[in-house]
């Protein structure tokens, strides 16, 4: 009698490579870092000692991403809108060919009669786009409501918040289609403390700009950027602006920019009043 051998052959898998969590991103460096837009732009309400210009939130931002001065570049000007930045601002820009490029402008536009939320939005494109052209993330800023800090009657508050509703949307809207970083300024802590804003209420002060500059740096750290010196929130290298400059300043700058803006604001201002009026009249 012969016995039978059944042979089962059992194949084995060998076990799966446990998974490895996918390697951390390498921050970016920048090394090139260019500021657009008006006055805050410039860096009034931060002013330098000895009567060596401003500061501002610029060259603090530049300090913490480690920008070298050569690095750097600021074309902003007061006053400017942000058509200005497009058409005056954008061209040296480009030509510096940075890493990043900060936006800060569209408050000049609200206080102006021919305020275009269209027109601002398609400028603020074309900015975006030609610098994303040469490699630039862009960052602008949306804006909280400079009514609050102003202390302006009720009714030319309720006016400039509109406004400023209106640029928002319009930022809002390019941020979304162009998928860029932006900075709220709604939502930076105290935005709204009074030690945050110069005597004229319309600049930051050192603190405010430092503020900025620290809600710059989050977003572009959000954005794969090193940020090896992070902005500090204590005063230091500015100068605190004696009384007699606050008063000088308002009586050669302050008063009279307010009444150039304010005739050309009021009348708006005005309508959105009557059309209160007659809603509550309904």
């Amino acid at each position: 009698m012969v016995a039978t051998v059944t042979v089962i052959s059992v194949e084995v898998t060998p076990s799966p490579e446990p998974l490895l969590p996918p390697a951390p991103a390498v921050p970016r460096s920048a090394r090139r870092l260019v500021v657009l837009g008006d006055s805050t732009a410039v860096g009034l309400g931060d002013p330098l000692p000895d009567r060596g210009g401003w500061r501002g939130v610029g060259p603090l931002v530049a300090e913490a991403l480690g920008v070298e001065p050569d690095g750097y570049l600021n074309p902003s000007f007061t006053g400017a809108r942000m058509g200005c930045v497009l058409t005056k601002q954008l061209p040296a820009a480009v030509a510096h060919r940075p890493d990043v490029a900060l936006v800060v402008a569209g408050m000049n536009d609200t206080l102006r009669p021919d305020f275009s939320a269209e027109k601002i939005a398609a400028d603020l494109t074309e900015v975006i786009r030609a610098l994303a052209a040469v490699g630039t993330t862009v960052v602008p800023v949306r804006y909280h409501d400079h009514g609050k800090v102003f202390r302006l009657p009720q009714s030319l508050r309720r006016a400039l918040s509109q406004r400023v509703a209106e640029l928002n949307a319009a930022i809002d809207g390019v941020v979304e289609r162009e998928s860029v970083p932006c900075l709220d300024l709604e939502l930076l802590p105290g935005a709204y403390d009074l030690t945050a804003w110069s005597v004229d209420r319309l600049h930051p002060s050192e603190l405010g700009h430092r503020m900025l500059a620290t809600g710059f740096t989050e977003r572009l750290a959000e954005a794969g950027f090193a940020v090896p010196r992070p902005v500090s929130l204590t005063c230091s290298g500015g100068v605190e602006p004696s009384t007699a400059g606050h008063v000088g300043w308002l009586v050669l700058k302050g008063v009279p920019w307010v009444w150039r803006r304010g005739r050309e604001f009021v009348p708006y201002a005005a309508v959105i009043m009557w059309h209160s009026f007659r809603e509550r009249l309904r």
